[in-house]
Order: structure tokens, then C-alpha cells, then sequence
């Protein structure tokens, strides 16, 4: 007859386990002798055994005390089963890795790598982290909602980023956010802006939004209404 801690340290596992299989109702707890300690027998010493070898193959606590008198066939089953469990979660906790590892990347984890490297290049340019952030925001809403509409949005966006001229108006249009709304330099802006588009009308604006709503919130996200100098600009843009 073995003690707890024997027994213990003969299925090299804590007494703490044994206490908790005992809990679970996976171990059966044996009376006390006339000194009022428990005495294990070689059938418990069996059972804990199996107990440990189930779990530490990853078989949850839950499933062992109906494998531990299961007949070859049936266990073979359960076994299988709980291996493919185990696989579903190794592939999830995989991805949980590889978008944790894309933190690195910033922006990426967030957004397309077309719109990732667009946000990119606005930094390269010398815009504002406040311009590209709120640029980010509206990329993932439209993103979310409306893949198809993000794509071809992006792909226009980066032609026209192309252009030194708009280029030019990008930087102007991130400056202003900070300018006073009665800045000499507004109408002109606005003229500018008037003209390029004028010259270089919107494909993607034209095509039919699968999201409105979602199009809408991701238009309120952009650089637009969100300092005096925008409100006033827009004013200006839209005569």
C-alpha cells in the first residue's frame, strides 16, 4: 500500500494532481487507515497512470474518466477525435502567431499589403502620422465592409499619387488641417483641388458602392470636417 506522496512519486505527478483527480471524480479516494492516513493500491497506482498518459497527451479532463475503462475500438474513436481537436487549435494558434508576428509590421496586420505600402509611401512623402492614421481608419472600415470597393478605391488612389501635381495638393490639403479657416491660402487650395479633379475626374467615384452606409462612415473617417480650416474648405470646394 503506497501513500499519497508514494504514489506520487512513483506516477511522477504532484500530490496537488492527485487531490484534483480526486475532485473531478477520476480518481477514486481510498479510506484512511488506523492512523488516518490513505493507503493506495496497485489498482489506483493503475489508474493514475492512464489518468497522467491521457492527459499529458492532451486529452482534456473532461474526456478522461470515460476513456479510462473504454474498450480498444471506442478509444481509438475518442482518441481520434481529440486529435483532431488538437489540430484545429494548433492551426488557430498558428495564425494567432503569424498576426502577432505582423504586429511588427504596423499598418499590415490592419490592412491589405496594397493599401499597407500606400500608407507607406504617404509617410515617405512627408505626410502628417495624424493624416495617415486617419487614412488607415477609413481603409479598414471600407476594407471590412466593402472588399471589392477598397481595391479598385486603392488602385485609383495610388495612380493618382503618381501625379507630382496631386502629390503637391495631398501635402497642401494635410498642412491646412492646422491653418486658420480665415488663411489667405484656402481659396487657392480650393481652386486647385477644384481643377485637378475637373481635369482628372473619379472612376471610383462613379461606380456603384456595394456599402453606402459603410462608404459614407468611411468618407466622415478621412481628413473632411474634422478642424475649421477642412469646414471652411470644403465651403470653398463646393461653390
Amino acid at each position: 500500500m503506497l501513500t499519497i506522496g508514494q504514489l506520487a512519486d512513483y506516477a511522477g505527478v504532484t500530490t496537488k494532481a492527485i487531490r484534483h483527480y480526486h475532485e473531478r471524480g477520476l480518481l477514486a479516494e481510498p479510506g484512511r487507515d488506523s492512523s488516518g492516513y490513505r493507503r493506495y493500491s496497485a489498482a489506483h497506482a493503475i489508474t493514475l497512470v492512464k489518468i497522467r498518459t491521457l492527459a499529458h497527451a492532451g486529452v482534456p479532463l473532461a474526456r478522461v474518466r470515460g476513456l479510462l475503462d473504454a474498450g480498444p475500438e471506442a478509444l481509438a474513436a475518442a482518441i481520434a477525435e481529440i486529435d483532431h481537436d488538437l489540430e484545429d487549435r494548433i492551426t488557430q494558434l498558428t495564425r494567432s502567431r503569424e498576426q502577432l508576428a505582423q504586429l511588427h509590421g504596423g499598418d499590415r496586420l490592419f490592412v491589405s499589403p496594397q493599401v499597407a505600402d500606400y500608407l507607406d509611401d504617404l509617410r515617405e512623402l512627408g505626410v502628417s502620422e495624424r493624416a495617415v492614421e486617419v487614412e488607415r481608419d477609413g481603409w479598414i472600415l471600407m476594407q471590412t465592409a466593402s472588399p471589392e470597393d477598397a481595391l479598385v478605391w486603392i488602385t485609383e488612389k495610388r495612380e493618382l499619387m503618381s501625379h507630382p501635381e496631386f502629390r503637391a495638393l495631398y501635402l497642401d490639403h494635410d498642412a491646412a488641417y492646422d491653418w486658420s479657416p480665415d488663411d489667405p491660402r484656402l481659396p487657392g487650395l480650393a481652386d486647385r483641388t477644384r481643377e485637378w479633379f475637373a481635369r482628372h475626374p473619379s472612376r471610383a467615384e462613379t461606380r456603384p458602392v456595394h456599402n453606402p452606409e459603410i462608404a459614407r462612415l468611411a468618407a466622415q473617417s478621412q481628413p473632411g470636417a474634422s478642424s475649421p480650416a477642412y469646414d471652411r474648405l470644403a465651403r470653398l470646394m463646393a461653390r
